[in-house]
């Protein structure tokens, strides 16, 4: 079920954000183990359960690498002990892997990272290459333009620039970990990232993750809401492994560029209007858990 749209604060007219920022952060306090076992939802046939008050061991989330995601995929990020990137999978076009979307004068654009696709139907993300060098430049001279008047765009341009700058693989995952690894360094988000290609590929995809989480000395697996559909709980409870769904709240809104507030864009939105409070910006307004039914905005 998709999520509703988004409800904004009330606008912001001065666009001197930074100046005002102390008298305008979310109701949002520092992110505990407690308050972060509070967000997950445990998972049994379905059903929600009552969390388990003591701190799980080691708390895995398994996922696709996306080119500069929204704020909830950090938000997961952030909740996990450690993050395993699956892109050993097939890559599927017109997806997230190689874009995203920000906001322009003109309203919602895609900014999309060119690849090789023609007569590749069965690559892998981790194979899939990228057909233009110059796509960097061109991507960052866009967020330029769009984004050159936000509130705290001179307190990141800089980082960011110099993000894009080191985007010199020709492979996409390369990219995407690479400015995965920079955008958490900008939100505060130290969870470790790693790779599945150490684990071999098996038929049912639950089994792949059973492996990939005990390959990892985990005992509980984050995954997304949309994510449960295609679980099977029982192995990874004969593996001696919790699951638990990750829960993406109401998120705090801030003063936007180009007309009404859009929640479902790139992180970089938020850093270029946020600056360096923008961590405070990709966890809800509350630490409730939500019902089960939830869905975010993009895949998780």
């Amino acid at each position: 079920m998709v999520r509703a749209p988004f409800n904004p604060d009330p606008p912001i007219t001065s666009i001197k954000f930074c100046e005002l920022r102390d008298n305008l952060r979310p109701p949002t306090g520092p992110l505990t183990p407690q308050s972060r076992r509070e967000r997950l939802l445990g998972v049994r046939s379905g059903r929600v359960d009552e969390m388990n008050e003591a701190r799980t061991e080691k708390r895995v989330a398994i996922v696709q690498s996306n080119y500069v995601p929204w704020k909830g995929y950090f938000d997961l990020m952030s909740q996990a002990d450690e993050m395993i990137l699956l892109d050993d999978v097939q890559y599927t076009r017109r997806d997230w892997r190689n874009r995203n979307r920000i906001k322009t004068r003109e309203g919602i654009r895609w900014m999309t990272v060119p690849v090789r696709v023609r007569g590749r139907y069965t690559q892998r993300v981790d194979e899939t290459e990228i057909s233009d060098p110059s796509w960097a430049e061109r991507h960052w001279a866009t967020l330029r333009n769009s984004y050159a008047r936000a509130p705290c765009f001179s307190e990141v341009a800089e980082s960011i620039e110099h993000l894009y700058a080191g985007c010199a693989s020709p492979l996409l995952t390369e990219v995407n970990e690479h400015l995965l690894r920079g955008l958490n360094d900008l939100l505060h988000v130290s969870t470790p990232i790693s790779r599945s290609v150490n684990v071999p590929l098996v038929t049912n995809p639950t089994e792949r993750l059973v492996r990939l989480c005990r390959g990892a000395g985990a005992t509980e697996y984050l995954t997304g809401p949309s994510s449960w559909a295609y679980l099977r709980q029982e192995l990874f409870t004969r593996a001696g492994i919790s699951v638990a769904t990750m829960t993406y709240g109401d998120y705090p809104g801030y003063p936007q560029l180009h007309g009404p507030f859009e929640d479902r864009v790139s992180v970089l939105d938020v850093l270029f209007h946020t600056g360096r409070d923008a961590h405070l910006y990709i966890r809800p307004r509350s630490s409730a858990p939500a019902s089960n039914e939830s869905t975010p905005p993009h895949p998780s």
